[in-house]
């Protein structure tokens, strides 16, 4: 199969972290990235970066919960730029049993992590079914393969992701379209600093040990790596592989479970 020389890549939550570093990898690999967040001048930080770099790359800010909103943008912007390949990456996160978890608790985080994922599917699936061509990669968690203590909504929220992802890509196979998950544990962000600030500022450090040790491996995943393992699922090179979870998590699934 012969790659498109250019590839038009939207990433959501694309404005920090694990997603910018997927805009700069796919970037870097020659796609044109569409890089969508909350934020954004987050998102146009991104586009900075990647055109500093010799990318091709546009910001736009979105709120993935929103329906309308997803359809009317996504709808709009493939009318120049037909997208073939998404990356969920946007998500909300939680900390708290069921007891802690309220009934608004619950309904934002399924907005954001499962019905989020679910209306920028929507927006794409018809248009990679015509063009007999796509790749989806949902990011999802090791919350969606273990039980993760004191992590109720979000765990019932990566759970959904991951089944999403098995069901994409079974009733799509036919239509060219590949759709993989890719289930990052603990990877170093500014989200994990800014935790470690606000919950253990006499003890930052410690915490920081802990948390790292809690891999196998003996430490956090950075964002590249996972940038990285997402490249490589949506290029052609990975052609073969479709409706498969990838934990990028130090052996903590099958290590420590």
């Amino acid at each position: 199969m012969t790659e498109k020389l250019v590839k038009n890549s939207a990433v959501t939550g694309g404005g920090s972290g694990i997603g910018r570093s997927i805009c700069l990898a796919l970037a870097n690999a020659g796609h044109h990235v569409i890089v969508f967040d909350l934020n954004l001048s987050a998102a146009e930080e991104t586009v900075e970066i990647v055109q500093q770099h010799g990318g091709q790359a546009c910001a736009y800010s979105l709120n993935v919960a929103e329906h309308d909103t997803v359809t009317e943008l996504f709808g709009n912007i493939q009318k120049e730029f037909p997208i073939d390949i998404l990356v969920n990456n946007a998500g909300i996160g939680f900390i708290g049993n069921i007891e802690k978890t309220t009934e608004s608790d619950l309904d934002q985080v399924y907005q954001v992590n499962v019905k989020g994922v679910y209306n920028c599917i929507h927006a794409v699936i018809e248009g990679m079914s015509k063009r007999k061509y796509g790749v989806i990669i949902n990011i999802g968690s090791i919350a969606s393969s273990v039980g993760i203590e004191d992590r109720f909504a979000y765990s019932m929220s990566k759970g959904a992701v991951l089944t999403m992802t098995y069901s994409i890509a079974r009733d799509y196979i036919n239509q060219g379209i590949r759709c993989n998950c890719v289930s990052p544990g603990r990877v170093h962000t500014p989200f994990v600093d800014a935790y470690l600030d606000k919950n253990y500022p006499e003890n930052k450090s410690e915490m920081f040990e802990k948390l790292s040790n809690s891999q196998p491996i003996g430490r956090m995943g950075t964002p590249q790596e996972v940038a990285d393992l997402i490249e490589y699922l949506c290029s052609d090179k990975a052609s073969f592989i479709t409706g498969s979870n990838f934990p990028i998590d130090g052996g903590f699934v099958t290590i420590n479970n």
